[in-house]
């Protein structure tokens, strides 16, 4: 993996072309202010970036009731189901 230093002022200038080589070459950009480095553009990981976030966060959540229950009362379902009449 490259890395590459930048001023925050040629950043700033130049911000597209850097994200651009941050995400097709893969390159590591360090933002340096006075020769401190104060912010780092790193790539995102090879897998999360094709994969869908529903992929991602399938089966990380909790169902609040069994798929066989309604989270309605009847009399709440009958009504919404009457309003649209």
């Amino acid at each position: 993996m490259t890395t590459k230093a930048v001023s925050v002022t040629e950043f700033k200038a130049h911000c597209l072309d850097v994200i651009r080589q941050v995400e097709q070459a893969g390159t590591t950009v360090d933002l340096v202010r006075r020769g401190r480095v104060v912010a780092r553009l790193v790539p995102t990981a090879p897998a999360a970036r094709g994969t869908p976030a529903w992929l991602r966060l399938r089966g990380r959540g909790a169902l609040a009731a069994a798929p066989e229950e309604s989270v309605l009362d009847a009399a709440d379902f009958d009504a919404l189901r009457g309003a649209g009449k």
